[in-house]
């Protein structure tokens, strides 16, 4: 009987494991998506809670931040202050600024209402965000705010850059790479002040036109919303007449909305000169009205023409185009990608630093590689990685919905899905950052960068459709080629240097951290890879032809024994001999050329005479 029983709850039990297993899984897995979607804010959301940051936020301008007391105090009769940030610009002295958030935007605007303008000054009276204030002489006055005020700085100096000494002390005492790669990243990426400040920026812009376009948007993109920008990065801004960009779903739902259609002006000229035109306007009232705003210039003959200025109250550059909206979509794209693994942006960060110490990149434009087409190159090697960290754009564009679709002007496609739950992307690669790192300077060695593309899309390299020395397929305008400014010598210097940067790495990964002895005390790990060693770095010169020989090398006369002051110095005996060999090819040319010459001379002077 009790054998009985007992076999009865065994096969009872077997026949419920299944569904217990699927219990657990769901539970689990619905915990770790509700912890994930706390981290993981869509675009959209994280923009629009910025927008609404910027809205309950005011700039003031103040003599230091010991006038913080005061000024809480009198701007707390306004409204609930919810934070408060300092920060300095340097001119000819330094010049403080706090910025305070409002529980409301009603409260911000309360106190932007109760300001009052500078008789004093002959300036435009601008209604903005960026005040200053007037305060007190009294010692006992600002004694006494000192001790009634309950609130605090967030932050003090809040936009100064890490001194790179400071950084590399960091760097020196950090007990692990891992550790090393993390602090880089949080130590220099743009911090929470400078994301709220570019959203200000973009505010001020946008309320200047609000009057006659009350749906105008100035939406940020680039790196001051994509999680990849650094601490003092410029702006890049899009101004937008029409409403919030939305879905195309939405934009149809909206034409059926009424009835009653605005008139509106005809545009008689074709899109690109009618944006000129306009934009030309824009810089003529962002350079006669708005405060703050100087040295406005006006590029508008570029394929996407900008207006660039520089921001006084930030000291902030700012880009500002009315067409850009792949910029803007792009920004979208690697914000997403940068959210869906925690190591993405680290790494980035790490091989965007390395970068600039060996000189691949530089600020000014030219045949350099840029910092986007370096984050392009980091996507496509987690694409590629054995258990992908990232999925395909081609694979977001699958799992996008009616509501993703997007269509800029110009007819382009950038719809791709934004919910992360929907994608539902999520790697199985668990492997660290100092080894994710040494992988990607060993696969880029390695790549193939004369005959194959970069593709994102497709996520693997393509056949190459033209001759650029680096080809990197956009993402959203695949007939484009991002690094097309790209020269043959500094592509030859890219695959030169992640060699390089593989041999130093290499053993840096063999020992990950310090010793108790070295704790602190000598560079190491990164330090190292940011080091550079003249002689044990191969430079591009040693590969080229051209540049083995000086031309006049090749004309040297034969009778002079003085050896040259500047004698070329070879990496081995094999490249000795083929230099050699070259030169007396090129002796050996030159001498048939003049004796070819000589009797060609000869000839014609003999049928002259004749």
């Amino acid at each position: 009987m009790i054998y009985a029983i007992m076999h009865c709850l065994l096969r009872y039990n077997a026949r419920q494991l299944p569904a217990w297993r699927k219990h657990l899984k769901r539970t689990c897995t619905s915990r770790r998506t509700a912890t994930n979607e706390k981290e993981k804010l869509t675009f959209n959301d994280m923009m629009q809670q910025r927008q609404q940051q910027a809205t309950s936020s005011i700039v003031v301008q103040v003599q230091s931040e010991k006038s913080f007391p005061e000024l809480y105090n009198y701007c707390a009769s306004y409204g609930q202050i919810l934070s408060a940030h300092h920060y300095r610009v340097q001119h000819e002295d330094d010049q403080h600024y706090i910025l305070l958030e409002f529980a409301s935007t009603q409260e911000a605007t309360a106190a932007i209402s109760a300001s009052v303008y500078n008789d004093e000054l002959s300036g435009v009276p601008a209604h903005s965000p960026f005040l200053w204030f007037k305060a007190t002489s009294s010692k006992r006055a600002l004694k006494a705010a000192a001790q009634a005020t309950t609130g605090l700085l967030n932050i003090t100096d809040g936009t100064e850059k890490l001194d790179n000494f400071v950084l590399n002390d960091l760097l020196c005492a950090a007990p692990t790479l891992d550790e090393q790669i993390l602090v880089l990243h949080q130590r220099t990426q743009l911090n929470d002040l400078g994301v709220r400040l570019r959203f200000l920026a973009a505010l001020q812009v946008q309320q200047a036109v609000s009057g006659m376009f009350p749906y105008a948007n100035a939406h940020p993109f680039g790196s001051s919303v994509n999680g990849f920008g650094k601490m003092g990065c410029d702006l890049d801004l899009i101004l937008r007449f029409d409403r919030e960009v939305v879905g195309d779903v939405n934009l149809k739902k909206r034409a059926n909305e009424g009835r009653l259609v605005f008139h509106a002006k005809e545009n008689l000229t074709n899109g690109r000169s009618q944006t000129q035109r306009q934009m030309e306007i824009i810089g003529d009232m962002l350079h006669l009205f708005l405060p703050g705003v100087s040295h406005v210039r006006r590029i508008l003959q570029a394929r996407v023409p900008i207006i660039k200025y520089h921001h006084e109250h930030m000291s902030l550059e700012v880009d500002l185009s009315m067409s850009n909206l792949t910029g803007y979509y792009m920004s979208e794209l690697l914000y997403m990608f940068g959210e869906l693994d925690e190591r993405v942006r680290p790494l980035t960060f790490c091989i965007r630093r390395w970068a600039q110490t060996c000189g691949l990149t530089n600020p000014s434009p030219g045949r350099w590689i840029t910092n986007f087409s370096l984050t392009c190159l980091v996507i496509f090697f987690l694409q590629q990685v054995k258990k992908p960290i990232l999925p395909t754009i081609n694979a977001l564009m699958k799992s996008a919905a009616p509501d993703d679709i997007r269509l800029t002007e110009d007819g382009i496609n950038c719809s791709f899905g934004r919910d992360f739950e929907r994608i539902g992307f999520s790697s199985e690669n668990t492997v660290k950052l100092s080894e994710l790192l040494l992988e990607f300077f060993e696969f880029y060695s390695q790549f193939d960068f004369q005959n194959r593309a970069i593709s994102l899309n497709d996520g693997r390299p393509i056949a190459k459709p033209d001759h650029s020395a680096l080809y990197i397929v956009n993402p959203l305008e695949q007939v484009l080629n991002v690094s097309k400014n790209v020269s043959l010598e500094e592509c030859e210097r890219l695959r030169i240097e992640v060699r390089n940067a593989a041999w130093v790495l290499e053993s840096e990964v063999e020992h990950p951290s310090q010793t108790e002895s070295e704790y602190g005390k000598a560079a190491w790990g990164v330090l190292n890879l940011f080091k550079t060693n003249e002689r044990s770095i191969v430079r591009p010169h040693m590969f080229f032809k051209p540049r083995m020989v000086e031309v006049s090398d090749l004309f040297e006369r034969p009778t002079s024994v003085e050896p040259s002051p500047s004698a070329v110095e070879f990496k081995n005996s094999i490249t000795k001999l083929e230099v050699q060999s070259v030169k007396a090819q090129a002796r050996g040319d030159f001498k048939q050329m003049r004796l070819n010459a000589a009797a060609k001379a000869t000839a014609t002077k003999a049928r002259h005479s004749r």
